[in-house]
C-alpha cells in the first residue's frame, strides 16, 4: 500500500464516531469535498477540490471537467428517499468522478452516510467481493440494477457497529489499485 493510502486509510478509521463525520453535509457535493479533504489533506494538492482536467481509467471516460458544475448540480438535486434513489445517485457520481484521484474511497463514505441519514442503514462492504463490487460498477452506467441489488444484499441497520464500519474502510481501501488515470 502506498503512504497516501496508508495515511488516508488512518484517517478514514478515525471518523467513527468523530465530529469531522457528524458535520459533514449528507448528500451534497460540498459533504463529499469535506470527505475528500479529510481523507487526502495534504496527501494531494486537489484535496477536496473539483478537478479541472479530463480523466479516464480502463478504457471509460468520466464525465469531462467542462461539464462538471452543472452535472453536479443536477446530481445533488436528485432525490435520496428510497435504497434504489441513493444509490442511483452513488452511480451517477461515480461517472463524474469529480476528483483527480481518491473518488471510491471517498464515495463509499457518501454513500453510507445518505443510507443513514435517510434509511437507517448503512453497506456491510465487508460482504461484497471485490471482483463482483468492480464489475457491477463497471455496468452500472448501462444499468445501475446489478451494483444496486449487490449493495441491498449486503446492508445492515447495525449502523453504530464499529466493526462493520472498520471492515467496510478495510474493504473499501482494498477495492481499490492504485490509479493510473490518463488526461
Amino acid at each position: 500500500m502506498q503512504d497516501i493510502d496508508a495515511l488516508s486509510l488512518e484517517r478514514a478509521k478515525k471518523l467513527f464516531g468523530s465530529t469531522e463525520l457528524a458535520g459533514f453535509e449528507v448528500g451534497t457535493m460540498r459533504g463529499l469535498q469535506q470527505i475528500h479533504a479529510y481523507l487526502f489533506d495534504g496527501l494531494y494538492e486537489f484535496a477536496g477540490k473539483i478537478r479541472t482536467k479530463d480523466i479516464s481509467k480502463g478504457g471509460f471516460r468520466f464525465a469531462s471537467h467542462l461539464y462538471l458544475p452543472e452535472v453536479l448540480e443536477k446530481i445533488e438535486r436528485m432525490p435520496e428517499a428510497t435504497f434504489e434513489n441513493i444509490v442511483d445517485k452513488y452511480v451517477e457520481m461515480n461517472i463524474v468522478h469529480p476528483f483527480m484521484e481518491g473518488n471510491g474511497r471517498s464515495m463509499r463514505l457518501w454513500l453510507d452516510l445518505m443510507l443513514k441519514k435517510n434509511l437507517k442503514q448503512c453497506v456491510d462492504w465487508a460482504r461484497i467481493d471485490k471482483v463482483s463490487y468492480l464489475s457491477a460498477m463497471e455496468r452500472s452506467p448501462v444499468n445501475a440494477l446489478e451494483i444496486r441489488e449487490l449493495l441491498r444484499s449486503a446492508s445492515t441497520l447495525d449502523i453504530e457497529n464499529r466493526d462493520v464500519f472498520m471492515k467496510g474502510i478495510e474493504q473499501s481501501y482494498y477495492y481499490e489499485e492504485p490509479d493510473f488515470y490518463k488526461e
